[in-house]
């Protein structure tokens, strides 16, 4: 998108004395569109694990008719979890090339197997994509990006979707956040993400306190006597202080039994379970996971690798235990658990593991349909590509099923361009809709003519 361009679904624009005046009462969904106009109101929240998790020690064969168990312990002699402890909390099975597969998971996933078993956690298994080099800065560019191959793209594939759906209002006070220091590429040139660590430090100084609102009133004029794109912007970094300080501001009381871990990504997970209880529009939301670089001493059922998994399940459970209080979000939540690559299957010699190829992407919704899903290509070494699991689904796959399903955005020619061959994998119930041929969709952009919207250039 070129920095002059603007979506329609900027903040609502108003004055830090408007806004103020607003304060004894609170925003909501229909104060800003007419009711008819909010037709999806879906919370999608992307969790990315920075390093390469290792999807072999947390989906993990444990039996069945194949010798991928066997396979597996030989690739594995120190890091390998026992069949006896991943079989306490069994998956289930998937065909394979050599006969059926049985799974359980890492131990440390306890706390959120009984979501699992109530089938709201769908498991991918072998997935990824096929442009590949093992290089953490390329694949989570690319994956970001959501154009494997390629780097130039311009803006992610969030900003895409969140610019050619035709199902949002034209006014969200928060349509999208980035939780952490530093906006993920998935929402690049994104111009009305909000950007914070915490709703306490996302604040706006100018100078001593009795002179703040005097000095934000007058950069308002001052950004509103001209239509370029840095008074635009000016003006939405204005509305999206006055927003968070009005309402997120202060000390965020988590539903009781909300246990989140007592870290910063436990932290960010109950912020953004606070913006979205305060229904200002919330649609995407980012946050990252990082640490998953193994490359030695990983652990097994204790270590390095067992506590980000522990922590990683326990925020996880946490945020679905907080947001399913009356009115429960459950049913308008999916969470997305991705990573730029899996690990290679074997170990390596300081025992960790290095960087691989294929892994599994985790769907947390309350439209779920659970289980374990995907194409099992089969651990025996001649199935292994150049000794990694073999990548058999598409990451843009399981994307373009949630965009589609529970977003009902059917333009994944524009928001992955260069992808085709989509067919639903059945990891999120929800309506399926035409996506390609000469369907003309409610946004009037003819499929395959990108003109209105190019998601490869801006």
């Amino acid at each position: 998108m070129s920095p002059a361009k603007f979506t329609r679904r900027g903040f609502c624009a108003g004055c830090s004395a408007a806004i103020a005046s607003l304060a004894g009462s609170r925003f909501n969904s229909l104060a800003f569109a007419a009711p008819e106009a909010w037709t999806n109101d879906e919370i999608f929240v992307v969790l990315f694990l920075r390093g390469g998790q290792d999807g072999a020690n947390l989906v993990i064969p444990t039996g069945g008719g194949s010798n991928d168990r066997q396979h597996y312990e030989q690739a594995r002699p120190q890091l390998g979890i026992a069949a006896a402890i991943a079989d306490q909390r069994p998956l289930g099975s998937l065909a394979g090339p050599a006969g059926s597969t049985d799974f359980g998971c890492h131990p440390a996933m306890a706390p959120l197997y009984d979501v699992y078993q109530a089938g709201h956690l769908s498991v991918v298994t072998a997935c990824g994509m096929a442009a590949n080099e093992r290089s953490h800065f390329d694949s989570m560019a690319w994956m970001e990006l959501g154009t494997p191959g390629v780097s130039s793209t311009t803006n992610g594939w969030l900003t895409r979707h969140l610019a050619t759906a035709s199902n949002l209002p034209a006014e969200i006070v928060l349509p999208s956040l980035s939780v952490g220091s530093l906006q993920p590429m998935s929402l690049l040139a994104s111009y009305e993400t909000v950007n914070l660590t915490s709703p306490d430090t996302f604040s706006l100084s100018t100078g001593p306190w009795a002179w703040q609102n005097a000095k934000r009133v007058a950069l308002r004029h001052l950004y509103e006597s001209s239509a370029t794109w840095l008074h635009a912007a000016g003006l939405q970094a204005l509305d999206a202080v006055d927003i968070i300080e009005l309402y997120a501001a202060g000390d965020y009381t988590p539903r009781p039994g909300s246990n989140y871990p007592a870290t910063f990504f436990g932290d960010n997970l109950q912020t953004v379970a606070q913006l979205v209880k305060l229904d200002l529009g919330l649609r995407v939301a980012t946050l990252d996971l990082g640490g998953w670089d193994t490359h030695e001493n990983q652990g097994t059922t204790g270590g390095t690798y067992a506590d980000l998994v522990g922590e990683m399940a326990q925020g996880l459970r946490a945020l679905w235990h907080d947001l399913d209080e009356a009115p429960s979000r459950l049913p308008r939540l999916t969470v997305v658990v991705m990573s730029e690559f899996g690990r290679r299957f074997a170990q390596n010699g300081d025992n960790g593991t290095d960087h691989g190829h294929g892994n599994n992407v985790l769907v947390l919704s309350g439209s779920a349909t659970g289980g374990l899903h995907g194409n099992w290509p089969g651990v025996h070494p001649d199935q292994l590509n150049d000794g990694d699991l073999e990548v058999t689904t598409d990451f843009r796959r399981v994307l373009s099923e949630i965009l589609i399903r529970r977003l009902g955005n059917p333009r994944i020619d524009l928001v992955f361009p260069g992808y085709s061959g989509y067919a639903p994998l059945g990891v999120v119930a929800g309506q399926d809709l035409p996506v390609g041929g000469d369907m003309l969709f409610a946004d009037g952009f003819e499929s395959g003519t990108p003109a209105a919207w190019d998601a490869t250039t801006g």
